[in-house]
């Protein structure tokens, strides 16, 4: 299925279950696909909305980025779901979910799954330019080796992946990288005066087998968000998707 958003780019969703609506906002190398498992676990609860970001699958696109665009998007799923809906975002995409309710859409109930934001303990690069370049020069490879290794992951990890069949679907997505560094702003600084002006219930998790930085950030979320609730979901990881089930009694315990 299809919905078009407010500057006429096609945004494909899959829709399953029933009950009030979910949508699924991924991060960074991202598409329905890889929320898929988490709509099927939530489906006998909610209708659940999994869809290709902008730029991704069977989304098309824009010739020129911004965030407004995204937000714009979600806007268009939430229509298209009846006027209003709650929303799940992982990593950027839990950035994205945020700003989405800071712009005052119709979110029902908010989750953000390790919002990637830095910390004055946790600094990051702003390594937008440089990606760009990469892409621009049509290095994909050296823009996700930048991505990936601005986000934390070790140089000689990153290394290995290059021989992994997963490093092909990552160059495949190379493209939205700048989308998703846009997303999370320059340095992945909070955006304080945004986060203060949600108003909806705000659930921020954080996995308890993560990197202290992506366990820091999600505590700085929930510390700005009026309200905010903030739990550990014990022995997961930022790779959380793959394993949906250990989010479903949290979610459902919340979004119900």
């Amino acid at each position: 299925m299809n919905v078009t958003s407010a500057d006429g780019t096609s945004i494909a969703y899959e829709r399953r279950g029933a009950g009030a609506p979910v949508i699924l906002v991924g991060g960074a190398f991202n598409d329905r696909t890889t929320v898929a498992g988490l709509a099927e676990v939530l489906a006998g609860d909610f209708t659940t909305i999994a869809y290709d970001r902008r730029g991704r699958g069977s989304s098309g696109d824009a010739g020129t980025y911004a965030i407004e665009r995204e937000i714009e998007d979600i806007a268009a799923l939430i229509a298209e779901a009846g006027g209003t809906a709650s929303v799940f975002g992982h990593s950027s995409g839990a950035v994205l979910a945020l700003e989405a309710a800071a712009a005052g859409l119709p979110i029902e109930k908010l989750v953000a799954y390790e919002p990637p934001y830095a910390t004055p303990e946790h600094p990051r690069a702003d390594v937008v330019e440089k990606v760009r370049a990469q892409l621009a020069a049509g290095d994909r490879d050296g823009a996700v080796a930048t991505f990936l290794m601005v986000a934390g992951t070790p140089a000689e990890m990153v290394e290995g992946m290059k021989a992994a069949p997963v490093w092909g679907w990552f160059t495949a997505l190379a493209h939205t990288l700048p989308y998703d560094l846009a997303i999370c702003g320059p340095g992945a600084r909070p955006r304080a005066d945004h986060l203060a002006r949600i108003s909806v219930p705000a659930l921020v998790i954080g996995g308890g087998a993560s990197p202290e930085e992506l366990q820091s950030g999600a505590r700085v979320a929930a510390a700005l968000v009026p309200g905010a609730r903030h739990e550990t979901l014990e022995g997961q990881d930022h790779g959380v998707l793959q394993y949906p089930e250990s989010l479903r009694d949290l979610l459902v315990g919340f979004l119900k």
